[in-house]
C-alpha cells in the first residue's frame, strides 16, 4: 500500500523533531503537525526561558556580593517589561531555527492540530494524510486542581508573559517548576511565597539534598509553607487575592501560581479512533520500542510519564529512529540521567538516591560528604554554602550516586554522569587531579 507519508509526527517538541528529522534524512518521508509553536514545551514555556530568568533574578545577588571585590554600583532598577520582551524575542529566533531544520532535512510541516481519524490516517486542518506510521509526541500540558477560586490563578505558562511583575507572589506546589520559580520571582524582588502540601518539596531526590536545598532557600528570602493547602481563593479589590489555607491562616498576593503537575497533552488527539491505550492520569502506555497497542502508532517524550526530561525525550527520539529505518527494535537505557533544579544555588543530581541505595545495596555503602563556604563568598559577604554528596558501593567501589548544591552543580553534574556512565569507581576519583582552586575539586578529594 502507498502513504503519503512513512512517518507522520504530532507535536513539534524535541522529542518529535529529532525523531522527524532523523527519519527523514534516513530516506523515511515525513509530516509532522504543530498547533502551537515549533520547538514545544521547553523551547517556548520551559527549560530555555525559565533558565534566561534564572540568570535575571541571580544578579541581584551578584550587585551585592560585588561591593566586597571593591565594585561601587548606583541604585540597580530593574525592568520586567524589558527582560520579558528580549526573551520573546530570542525564543522567536529559536522557532525559527526549529523550522529551518525541518525545511533542511526535508520534512513537511503542516501548522494545526493534528486528529487520528484511523491507525493509518491523520486530519489536519480539514485535510487528511494516510500513514504507515504514526508518532504521538505532544509533551504535556500544566495541571490545575478544580477547588473554589481555581479560576483566577496563573500556571507556568503564563509566567513567561506577564504583563507586570506582582509585589507579593504565592506559587502552589514542590516539583521543579515551583522551586525554581520561586527563585526566579524572589531574585526579582517579589515577595514570595511557596506552598506545598507535603512536609518538604522536590520529592523522589535525596532526602538530605532536600534539606540542604530548603536552609539554602530560606536564606535566599523565599518563605515556605509546607504541610499547607489553599482551601479557597478570593478576588479583591486592586489585583490582590486571598489565599485561604485549611489550617486557618490567609495571605494576600498579587499573583497566585500553581505549579502542581503536569497532565499529557492528549485531549482531541482521537486515541479513541484505534486500540491506544492509556492509564487513568491520560500518559499513553508504550512497550520498551515506544510502541503502543496500536502497531502502527508510536508515542515518546513526556506524553509516556516515564522521565520528563527534554533530552530524555531527544535520545528516545534517536532510539525510535533506529527502529523505524533499520527495523532493529531499540530502546533506551534510563539509569544514571543527569538532572538539574535551577533553583538558587542551583542543585544537580546523578544516580541513587542515598535511599534507594540502601534499599538495593543495605549497609554495603559508603557515603561521603562535603558541606562548605564557596571561596566567592569569603568576599562576596553571602550566608550560602555548597553541599556535594557521594554514595559508593563498599565492596565494588562503584560509583552510584553523586549530588550537588552550589553555584554550576549543573555543570559539574554533568561531567560527573559520564564517569558514572563509564562506570567510575571512587579509587578513579581518587586518582584524578583537581582543578584547583574550583569547587569541582572536592569530588576528588572526598575521604
Amino acid at each position: 500500500m502507498s502513504y503519503d507519508y512513512d512517518l507522520f509526527v504530532i507535536g513539534a517538541g524535541s522529542g518529535g523533531v529529532r525523531t522527524a528529522r532523523m527519519c527523514s534524512q534516513q530516506g523515511l518521508r515525513v509530516g509532522i503537525a504543530e498547533s502551537q509553536y515549533l520547538g514545544g514545551t521547553c523551547v517556548n514555556v520551559g527549560c530555555v526561558p525559565k533558565k534566561l530568568f534564572v540568570y535575571a533574578s541571580a544578579f541581584s545577588e551578584e550587585f551585592e556580593a560585588a561591593k566586597g571585590f571593591g565594585w561601587e554600583l548606583g541604585p540597580a532598577n530593574f525592568d520586567w517589561n524589558k527582560l520579558r520582551d528580549n526573551k520573546n524575542q530570542e525564543i522567536q529566533r529559536l522557532n525559527g531555527i526549529y523550522g529551518h531544520l525541518l525545511d533542511g532535512a526535508g520534512v513537511e510541516l503542516h501548522e494545526g492540530k493534528a486528529t487520528i481519524v484511523d491507525p493509518h490516517n491523520v486530519e489536519v486542518n480539514g485535510q487528511q494524510f494516510s500513514c504507515k506510521n504514526i508518532l504521538i509526541a505532544t509533551g504535556g500540558t500544566p495541571f490545575v486542581p478544580e477547588f473554589p477560586g481555581s479560576d483566577l490563578v496563573i500556571t507556568s505558562n503564563e509566567a513567561f508573559f506577564l504583563e507586570k511583575l506582582p509585589k507579593q507572589i504565592v506559587i502552589v506546589g514542590g516539583g521543579y517548576i515551583a522551586v525554581e520559580f520561586a527563585g526566579i520571582f524572589n531574585g526579582l524582588g517579589v515577595e514570595t511565597h511557596l506552598v506545598y502540601r507535603g512536609p518538604l518539596f522536590l520529592r523522589g531526590f535525596d532526602q538530605e539534598l532536600r534539606e540542604v536545598i530548603k536552609e539554602e532557600v530560606e536564606n535566599q528570602g523565599v518563605n515556605l509553607h509546607f504541610s499547607t493547602e489553599i482551601e479557597n481563593i478570593e478576588a479583591l479589590q486592586d489585583d490582590i487575592y486571598k489565599v485561604q489555607f485549611k489550617n486557618g491562616s490567609s495571605l494576600e498576593a498579587g499573583l497566585v501560581m500553581y505549579a502542581t503537575g503536569r497532565k499529557p497533552n492528549i485531549a482531541g488527539l482521537g486515541l479513541e479512533n484505534t486500540q491506544v491505550e492509556t492509564k487513568s492520569n491520560g500518559v499513553v502506555i508504550v512497550d520498551d520500542y515506544f510502541q503502543t497497542a496500536e502497531p502502527s502508532i508510536y508515542a515518546l517524550g513526556d506524553v509516556i510519564g516515564r522521565v520528563e526530561l527534554t533530552p530524555v525525550a531527544i535520545t528516545e527520539g534517536m532510539a525510535l529512529t533506529k527502529t523505524l529505518v533499520e527495523g532493529t527494535p531499540t530502546s533506551i537505557d534510563y539509569s544514571n540521567i543527569p538532572t538539574a533544579v535551577f533553583c538558587q544555588p542551583n542543585s544537580a543530581s546523578v544516580g541513587l538516591t542515598e535511599e534507594q541505595a540502601r534499599e538495593q545495596y543495605g549497609d554495603d555503602l559508603k557515603v561521603f560528604r562535603s558541606r562548605f563556604r564557596p571561596m566567592k563568598e569569603t568576599l562576596g559577604g553571602g550566608a550560602g554554602k555548597v553541599f556535594m554528596k557521594m554514595i559508593v558501593v563498599e565492596s565494588t567501589d562503584i560509583v552510584v550516586g553523586c549530588h550537588m548544591v552550589g553555584e554550576h552543580a549543573g555543570e559539574i553534574i554533568q561531567g560527573i554522569a559520564v564517569a558514572m556512565k563509564a562506570g567510575a569507581k571512587k579509587a578513579d576519583f581518587d586518582a584524578t587531579v583537581g582543578i584547583h582552586p574550583t569547587a569541582a575539586e572536592e569530588f576528588v578529594t572526598m575521604r
